[in-house]
């Protein structure tokens, strides 16, 4: 958290400018194209990693599909997580975040910037609303960040058990499913430290539609896992 205090201090003038900003933009909505408030969440990014000492090396864009929606399931190390993602890729993306975490402090700037979806776990209905509009946003070509393992309490680099049914956001869509490992994402805002810090963020190979059909949500959840598993095992073990 010390990194975090010390982003927020050296970076007040430009907080100060950016939740202006965010509010003008939401006045101002028919203005702001996806892409143009991506933009905007993206310089956010870059001021900020600049000024906290991070810096995220980026593997496997190429891999990306290069039309339509998708998903992106990664794992959950921190709150940098979502940062990590978005300032390495390169296309608008969002979020679907649980309603509390997101309306954190700055948290709940980029999730409105970004139209990103807020999930309610109090109630069962709003949940299933939630994942209809998603999919429904999916299909029409939104790029979405889901993070199945749910929460991220001294994951560090390990991954924990995914919840399958986070897996229907795409299935429902039958759109791309794109498994992201996260490696040292934890450190910018999980250690007492203001050491420059490197993170790392691995887009692996999609699984599309007719790679995935004939299987249940646990078996996606579980194909998934293992590839992120796999890689931050290859990486850290070398």
């Amino acid at each position: 958290m010390l990194r975090l205090f010390y982003i927020c201090l050296v970076s007040l003038p430009f907080i100060l400018y950016y939740l202006w900003k965010v509010g003008y933009v939401e006045r101002h909505g028919w203005r702001y194209s996806e892409a143009k408030r991506y933009r905007i969440a993206r310089r956010m990014i870059t001021i900020m990693k600049h000024n906290g000492l991070i810096h995220t090396n980026v593997y496997g864009e190429d891999t990306l599909p290069e039309e339509g929606g998708y998903v992106m399931y990664a794992n959950h190390q921190g709150k940098y997580d979502s940062l990590g993602i978005i300032g390495a890729h390169k296309k608008p993306c969002t979020v679907l975040m649980d309603e509390k975490r997101s309306h954190l402090f700055l948290a709940d700037q980029f999730v409105t910037l970004l139209k990103g979806t807020r999930l309610d776990k109090s109630s069962m209905k709003a949940q299933l609303n939630t994942i209809l509009n998603v999919i429904s946003e999916v299909k029409d070509g939104r790029r979405y960040i889901i993070f199945p393992e749910g929460g991220y309490e001294h994951n560090q680099n390990n991954v924990q058990e995914f919840m399958p049914g986070a897996f229907k956001c795409a299935m429902k869509a039958k759109s791309p499913i794109v498994p992201v490992a996260l490696i040292d994402s934890y450190k910018p805002f999980g250690m007492n430290s203001l050491k420059p810090v490197t993170t790392q963020v691995h887009f692996l190979k999609p699984l599309y539609y007719e790679d995935y059909k004939d299987l249940s949500t646990r078996e996606v959840s579980d194909l998934v896992r293992k590839q992120i598993i796999s890689t931050i095992e290859q990486i850290t073990c070398a």
